[in-house]
């Protein structure tokens, strides 16, 4: 589908799918290159429920053993980030003295990799990295270093591969952007 209505807005193209799973291929060969020998298991972090599409074709290609735990933060209201992070669910188990890999849907503003970097420390974590489907240079003002980044993009409202409108249109294998 080249064009998608959701509610009361309609998005267009911008990712296709096969693009996407390219730089998923990418970023797994430098995940299974940086922790194929780690003592331990890392821990992936899924954060809910935008990274749920990405973490599980993450996870089809990675060859080394890893642990899933998840948690949710909230920041957005319809189609812009509050710029306020508050946790919807906590850490779903215990990661003191683990890897972590923190896997994200998208990178902008920053705020919600802040909170969840202080919120890993604050775990005990031993060290946590982010690993993001999408970062949008031009939005992010942070000091937190991306580890691993699939793709960057404009500033620009997207939907698809996982990222809402108000809870929809996360199930597209596309990736759409707001057609104005």
């Amino acid at each position: 589908m080249d064009k998608i209505t959701l509610k009361d807005k309609t998005f267009r193209i911008m990712l296709p799918y096969e693009q996407i799973s390219e730089a998923i291929d990418k970023v797994a060969e430098k995940l299974n290159a940086d922790f194929a020998k780690s003592e331990e298991p890392p821990v992936l972090l899924c954060v809910l429920n935008g990274s749920i599409m990405y973490i599980a074709e993450l996870m089809k290609r990675i060859n080394f053993d890893c642990n899933i735990v998840s948690t949710k933060l909230t920041s957005y209201e319809g189609t812009s980030s509050t710029g306020k992070v508050r946790q919807a669910l906590g850490l779903t188990a215990d990661i003191t003295g683990r890897d972590v890999i923190i896997v994200e849907d998208i990178v902008d503003t920053g705020h919600t990799i802040v909170a969840l970097k202080q919120i890993l420390a604050d775990a005990g974590a031993k060290a946590s990295y982010v690993c993001t489907l999408l970062l949008k240079p031009e939005a992010y003002k942070q000091d937190v270093k991306i580890d691993y980044t699939a793709m960057e993009i404009p500033n620009q409202f997207i939907v698809g591969f996982g990222l809402d409108y108000d809870e929809l249109g996360r199930n597209y294998k596309d990736i759409y952007v707001l057609d104005e």
